[in-house]
Order: C-alpha cells, then structure tokens, then sequence
C-alpha cells in the first residue's frame, strides 16, 4: 500500500509520513501539487490514498484534487484535503472539485486515521 503526501512544509510531510507509515503505507512525498500531479500519475496503480495540502506554491492543492478529478480512471482514487481552510464556502469548493474528506490541521493520527477509515481506505489494523 502506498499513500502520496503532498505538502509545501517539510516539517508537515515527515509528520505526515510518520502516520502513514505506522499505519502500514510506504509514502511518497512532493513538495507542491504539480510534483504530486507528476509522482501520483507515476505511481497512480500503486497509491490508495492521496494527503494534499490546499495552500502551495507552484500549484495548489484544489488544482491538483481538479486535475485528478478530471481523468476518469482516477476516479476511485481517495483524496483527503489536510488544511488550515475550514471556511464552510472553501470546504464546499473542494468537495465539489471531489475531495472525498478533509482533515484539519492541527490533527492527531487519531483524527486522521478515522477520517481514513470513514472514506474505506485500507489500514494495517495492528497498528491502529
């Protein structure tokens, strides 16, 4: 199982990957939403659940869940917006553009990993 983590803060991504790989995911990180564009159609077999940041340079979070979104063979994909925006207006953008959950920082790997379980991503249930 691999999960892609795609966010501008080194710090968030190794937070992030700490989670993820306790919970039984190999990660790949990038860095901004085009390098996770790129590693994610890479890996696109591969990866079960997809964490992206909305604020990034280069592009943003909701223009690559957009992206995504617009292939249909991506349309299985889990995406979960971990963020700072929890406008009720922005929350609903990114879940029209097709976020399927969000997690909102700061989180505990409680927090997320029952957001995970909510969308059916797959855990490695001994270490939850």
């Amino acid at each position: 199982m691999k999960s892609l983590v795609i966010d501008d803060s080194r710090a968030m991504r190794r937070i992030l990957r700490s989670i993820m790989s306790d919970l039984g995911f190999d990660v790949i990180e990038a860095g901004d939403g085009k390098d996770g564009l790129e590693k994610f159609t890479a890996e696109r077999d591969d990866i079960e659940v997809v964490l992206v940041d909305w604020n990034m340079p280069v592009m943003n979070g909701l223009e690559f869940v957009k992206a995504v979104r617009e292939l249909e063979q991506f349309a299985d994909k889990k995406l979960v917006m971990v963020t700072t925006e929890t406008e009720p207006a922005q929350m609903a953008r990114a879940l029209m553009a097709g976020v399927d959950e969000f997690v909102m920082k700061p989180f505990t790997k409680e927090i997320l990993v029952e957001k995970l379980k909510l969308i059916g991503v797959g855990l490695n249930t001994s270490e939850v």
